[in-house]
C-alpha cells in the first residue's frame, strides 16, 4: 500500500470542514431571511413584486398580440389594488395597458420606449418605495418593456424561487473560491510547516555505523512530530551504547587471545620440521590474524586521526616479505609487481597493511594450494591480489563481505577478513572490488580515491 499523503489528508479535511461550515452558514442565512420575511421587513420593501407578477402573466394571443393570463398572483394584485396601472409593449409595436397612468408620468410614458431600466420617484416623496418602474424583461412572449407602479409584497413562494439564484450568484462563487484557496494554499503551508522534517531526513540519511553519537535536530520540527524525532534519537542512543558494548567485548576478547596464541606459536616453532609443523604454523598464524582483525575492528574509529602519507609499494613489499614463507610452505609461488617505487596515498599504514595481509591470507586459504599468488601495485592507486584457485561466483561477490560469511561452509577463518578490508577501505574513502583473474581464480582489488603527485 502506498503511504497516505499528509498534505492531501489536510486538504480533504479542510475542504470538508469548509463545506460543513458553509452549509451551516447558508442554513442560518436562510433561516434569518425567512424570519425577516415573516417579520415584514422585506415583504413591505420589495419594489419589484408588481413587475414580477406581470412578467409571469404575459403571453401572446392567437393574433400574435400581447395579453395577460389570469394567474393567482395577478388576481390577488388586482383585487387588493384598485389603482393598479401598467403599460406593456414589445419591439413589434404591440402594447397592452391597464389602469390610469399617473398624470406626472403620462407625458413621458411614450418617450420611454427605448429605455431598458429606470426608477421613477416623486420629488417630495420620502418613502423608500418608488412610484414607478421601467424595465425590459424576458417573458414567454419574448422581450417586452414594462412600465408600472410598485404594488404588492414579496410572497413566500417568490422568496423560495429567488433562493437558487441567490445560491448560484453569491454562495457558489464563495464556495469555489474557498475550495481553490484551500487546494493552493494548504500544500504550501504544509511544506513550510514541515520544512524542519526535511532537515531531519537529510541528517538521517548521513547516519552511518562509522558515525556514532549522531542525533536528529529538533529546532524546526513541528511540535506534533517532536515525540517521534525524540523517540528516534533515543533509539539511536541505545544503538550507540549497544555498539560500544559490542566493541569493548571484541577488544577484550582479542587481547585475551593474543597471549595464548603467542605461547602456542613459540611451542610450535620449537618442533622438528615436517608437514605437521607446517599445518600447525598455518593454524597459529590464522589465529594470530584473527586476533589482529578483532583489534583492528576495535581501533577503526580512531583511524582518521592518525592518517599520514603511505607508500603503497613499500607497504605491499613488507606484507609480501612477511607472508612469503607461509605461502611457500602452503605450496604457492609469489609474485610482486609494481609500477614505480612510490605510489603515495593518505591513510593509516598499519590498517592498510592489515587489509592487504587479510587479502593475501585469503588467497592462501582459498587458492587450492596451487599456482602463483600475485600482488600488483599500480600508479593509479590500486593494489591487486590474484590467485589461481577456483575464483568467486558472481552471485557470491557481494555476500562475501558480510561479517562471519564464508564462501564455503566449514572453511578456514572466521569470516572477518574481507569485512575488515571493506571497512578499512571505506574509512580511506576507497573501495574493495572483486574480479576474475586471467587464470580463472579470484582477484581482489583495493581502489584508493586519490594518489598524491
Amino acid at each position: 500500500m502506498r503511504p497516505r499523503s499528509l498534505t492531501w489528508r489536510l486538504v480533504g479535511r479542510l475542504a470538508g470542514l469548509q463545506a460543513v461550515a458553509l452549509t451551516l452558514l447558508i442554513l442560518l442565512i436562510g433561516a434569518a431571511a425567512i424570519g425577516l420575511l415573516w417579520a415584514g421587513l422585506l415583504i413591505g420593501e420589495y419594489q419589484g413584486s408588481t413587475l414580477d407578477t406581470l412578467r409571469d402573466a404575459i403571453t401572446r394571443d392567437e393574433a400574435g398580440g400581447l395579453t395577460l393570463r389570469q394567474t393567482p398572483e395577478l388576481g390577488t394584485l388586482r383585487a387588493e389594488h384598485a389603482d393598479l396601472w401598467f403599460v406593456i409593449r414589445d419591439a413589434g409595436g404591440h402594447q397592452i395597458s391597464e389602469g390610469t397612468v399617473p398624470a406626472q408620468f403620462a407625458p413621458i410614458a411614450s418617450s420611454l420606449e427605448h429605455v431598458s431600466e429606470a426608477v421613477l420617484k416623486w420629488n417630495d416623496a420620502e418613502a423608500a418605495r418608488p412610484a414607478g418602474l421601467v424595465k425590459s424583461v424576458d417573458t414567454s412572449a419574448g422581450s417586452v418593456q414594462i412600465l408600472t407602479g410598485t404594488y404588492g409584497e414579496l410572497s413566500m413562494w417568490r422568496a423560495l424561487q429567488i433562493t437558487p439564484q441567490l445560491f448560484l450568484n453569491m454562495i457558489l462563487p464563495i464556495v469555489v473560491l474557498m475550495t481553490l484557496a484551500t487546494l493552493v494554499a494548504t500544500p504550501f503551508v504544509v511544506r513550510r510547516a514541515m520544512r524542519g522534517l526535511a532537515q531531519v531526513a537529510a541528517q538521517a540519511e548521513r547516519i552511518d555505523i562509522d558515525q556514532r553519537g549522531v542525533q536528529l535536530p529538533l529546532d524546526e520540527v513541528p511540535v506534533e512530530i517532536t515525540p517521534l524525532v525524540k523517540a528516534i534519537n533515543a533509539a539511536l542512543d541505545r544503538l550507540d551504547k549497544g555498539y560500544e558494548r559490542h566493541r569493548r567485548f571484541l577488544a577484550d576478547a582479542a587481547h585475551e587471545l593474543r597471549t595464548p596464541i603467542a605461547i602456542l606459536s613459540t611451542r610450535i616453532a620449537s618442533l622438528d620440521a615436517g608437514p605437521e609443523k607446517t599445518h600447525l604454523l598455518e593454524d597459529a598464524t590464522r589465529l594470530s590474524v584473527m586476533a589482529g582483525q578483532l583489534l583492528d575492528l576495535q581501533r577503526l574509529d580512531q583511524r582518521a586521526d592518525t592518517f599520514g602519507p603511505v607508500n603503497l609499494v613499500g607497504s605491499a613489499r613488507q606484507v609480501v616479505l612477511d607472508l612469503a614463507p607461509l605461502a611457500f610452505a602452503a605450496g604457492y609461488e609469489m609474485s610482486f609487481e609494481h609500477e614505480g617505487e612510490t605510489v603515495m596515498v593518505t591513510g593509516d599504514q598499519t590498517a592498510l597493511e592489515r587489509a592487504l595481509t587479510n587479502l593475501v591470507q585469503n588467497a592462501v586459504d582459498h587458492g587450492q594450494r596451487r599456482g602463483t599468488i600475485l600482488i600488483r601495485v599500480t600508479k593509479a592507486g590500486r593494489i591487486e591480489v590474484c590467485d589461481d584457485g577456483d575464483g568467486i561466483p558472481p552471485d557470491e561477490r557481494e555476500q562475501i563481505f558480510e561479517p562471519f560469511r564464508r564462501l564455503h561452509p566449514g572453511g578456514r577463518g572466521a569470516g572477518l577478513g574481507l569485512d575488515l578490508v571493506q571497512s578499512i577501505m571505506r574509512l580511506h574513502g576507497g573501495r574493495i572490488e572483486v574480479d576474475q583473474a586471467p587464470s580463472g581464480g579470484a582477484c581482489m582489488r583495493m581502489v584508493f580515491p586519490k594518489v598524491q603527485g
